[in-house]
């Protein structure tokens, strides 16, 4: 820092030498920084690098409380968003007292709504939400004819794993009811924000929707969907999630079997997608790898209107009554930004 400080004052290294004697140590450092200055810098990160950096000084850690550095990393209709967070009277008094890193921290975690079927959570690279939808959340044909579907309980429906951790603020009743609640939104705020598997949304975390729906064999194949929502604005993709083949564990291990896997290969399954403000897209492909998820890209659609709802209907189809077709899977139907990358799954892009 010293020669540093030297080429800024145009001193020699003797001159500077003589300098750093007379005025003794540095009494000047990082930790120095204002915090409006060092909010300033926040500003600029994504919210996973402002935690980082949060633990480097204290300045850095109190402007990573700001709420207006926090209030940028929302999308615009948070307010929307955290409707479905809580109930009665006692859920809209915590969401009018929470501050906006608390606000973040929640939406980041699975936010349950339409009976538990349907989930999403706040991306937290590009301030936008993704979205899960169970197999039981959409309306299958035959889907309640036993001779055709049924419902497959399994621990491989895939959304996000929140793993619940005992905090010690749980066992310490001395604490008052203030910094009882400062102590744990701190807690939940870093599990929320924290970078592995079990706190970070999307098909490389898990968390279960209990079951999956399972075709043993149809002629007439179609799975419907649609869902009525103010989605922040940005680009979004739509995924089929789906599995062919029966899979079971067996001491432990997983195992498949490809018994009922049959028709798939003989005409391709077409996938439609549909916006109440006229955007469209239709695609189609064959149905591949038995023994592994695929997520099958059904389309996109863009959101440019956070405060009114959108409603959007997809499908996936194969109505060929030539022939049979069954062992299929069907897990969820997932809304993802355009362009999120996805570690474990394999996604396939439909031909048009």
């Amino acid at each position: 820092m010293g020669a540093w400080v030297s080429v800024l004052l145009g001193m020699d290294g003797a001159e500077a030498a003589a300098a750093a004697a007379g005025a003794g140590p540095a009494a000047v450092g990082l930790g120095d920084l204002p915090e409006l200055c060092a909010a300033q810098v926040l500003l600029r990160l994504d919210p996973p690098e402002i935690c980082r950096l949060a633990r480097l000084n204290h300045a850095f850690r109190g402007a990573a409380g700001a709420d207006f550095v926090w209030e940028a990393k929302l999308p615009e209709n948070y307010s929307y968003l955290m409707e479905f967070v809580g109930s009665g009277d006692e859920g809209r008094r915590r969401r009018r007292r929470a501050g906006k890193k608390e606000i973040y921290a929640r939406l980041a975690r699975p936010v349950p709504f339409g009976d538990g079927q349907k989930e999403f959570w706040l991306d937290k690279s590009k301030g936008m939400i993704c979205m899960a939808l169970s197999s039981k959340a959409l309306v299958i044909t035959r889907i309640d004819d036993r001779r055709y579907w049924q419902h497959m309980p399994t621990s491989e429906s895939r959304m996000f794993k929140v793993k619940k951790r005992a905090y010690p603020v749980q066992r310490a009743p001395a604490l008052c009811g203030v910094w009882r609640r400062v102590l744990v939104a701190s807690l939940t705020f870093a599990c929320a924000m924290r970078g592995d598997r079990d706190s970070n949304p999307g098909p490389s975390g898990h968390r279960r929707f209990q079951s999956v729906a399972y075709l043993q064999q149809i002629w007439w194949f179609e799975v419907v969907g649609e869902v009525d929502f103010c989605f922040p604005v940005g680009t979004y993709s739509l995924y089929f999630r789906v599995h062919l083949g029966k899979f079971y564990k067996r001491f432990g291990r997983r195992h498949f079997s490809s018994e009922h896997v049959h028709g798939w290969d003989k005409k391709p399954v077409r996938f439609q997608l549909s916006t109440s403000d006229g955007q469209q897209a239709l695609s189609q492909c064959y149905l591949e790898e038995p023994g592994s998820w695929v997520l099958y890209h059904a389309g996109d659609f863009v959101a440019s209107k956070p405060d009114q709802p959108m409603k959007l209907k997809f499908s996936m189809a194969q109505m060929d009554c030539t022939h049979r077709k069954g062992g299929l899977c069907i897990d969820s139907v997932l809304f993802y930004p355009k362009g999120k990358g996805f570690q474990q799954e394999r996604v396939v892009r439909s031909q048009k």
